[in-house]
């Protein structure tokens, strides 16, 4: 895949997924920029493998053990050193594009953070913390970049400077109602397991507390209220998420108790 401007340095893009060939279509138009795109899967039961071969991503399995892990491992199975990383539910834009073009020339960070457009059931969020959310870098040398293993929410460790772009990306992570909840449900399993591991542990404090504490940092801290029932609707969910994850570490110990 190629764009029709090719980059300073080549550019390896590679997109973490399971099960997501809609999101697939949609993402794949906006990359062909990239010199190469690898799609790592987690052997998805969806036409996956189809949509990457219509598209001329190259599409390979790997066994899910944890999205650091995912990560780490999807960097060797590229072609070049300079990499970019977009999840199935972004969406890469002429301008992000534009920027990284501009940034290769002549880098001067080992890695970049990259700002993500967040959209809650197709409106453009500008408040709630989720913008502009940045997540571990986007664009980096690989030489000089490594993801943490944690099982979700994965940090990174980086040998040289870390810049942030200008331009963003869009993300669409919740479209519907029922994506959030799925999404939640899988999240919240991943951090009470992370949380589990690492020797936390939840109790009544946890349940009754920090819910009310996350809604009330997304809703008037992080000035959720400006954005009218959706803003609301964020900062309930997010409220959710905190005290279904700590639940659900409060019965992974229990289970495991003498």
């Amino acid at each position: 895949m190629g764009g029709e401007k090719p980059m300073p340095t080549p550019v390896s893009l590679y997109i973490i997924t399971f099960n997501e060939a809609q999101n697939l279509r949609e993402l794949l138009p906006t990359v062909s920029w990239a010199d190469e795109v690898v799609v790592v899967d987690s052997f998805s039961t969806d036409d996956t493998a189809a949509v990457c071969a219509q598209f001329g991503a190259r599409h390979v399995n790997v066994k899910f053990e944890g999205f650091g892990k995912l990560r780490n491992q999807a960097l060797p199975l590229l072609k070049h050193d300079w990499v970019v990383s977009i999840d199935s539910d972004e969406r890469s834009t002429p301008e992000f594009a534009g920027e990284v073009r501009q940034t290769l020339a002549e880098p001067k960070c080992a890695a970049y953070l990259v700002p993500r457009r967040n959209h809650f059931l197709g409106r453009p969020i500008h408040y709630c913390g989720m913008y502009p959310d940045y997540r571990q870098p986007q664009v980096f040398d690989r030489r000089q970049f490594r993801y943490r293993e944690d099982l979700v929410h994965e940090g990174f460790e980086c040998t040289g400077n870390v810049g942030h772009f200008r331009h963003a990306v869009l993300q669409h992570p919740y479209p519907t109602l029922a994506v959030v909840l799925a999404k939640t449900d899988r999240y919240t399993s991943l951090m009470a397991k992370r949380y589990f591991e690492a020797g936390r542990r939840a109790g009544f404090r946890q349940m009754a507390l920090n819910p009310p504490g996350a809604f009330l940092k997304k809703y008037f801290a992080q000035q959720g209220f400006r954005e009218g029932v959706v803003g609301f609707m964020v900062a309930a969910i997010h409220a959710y998420y905190t005290f279904l994850k700590y639940a659900k570490l409060w019965e992974l110990q229990n289970k495991t108790a003498p």
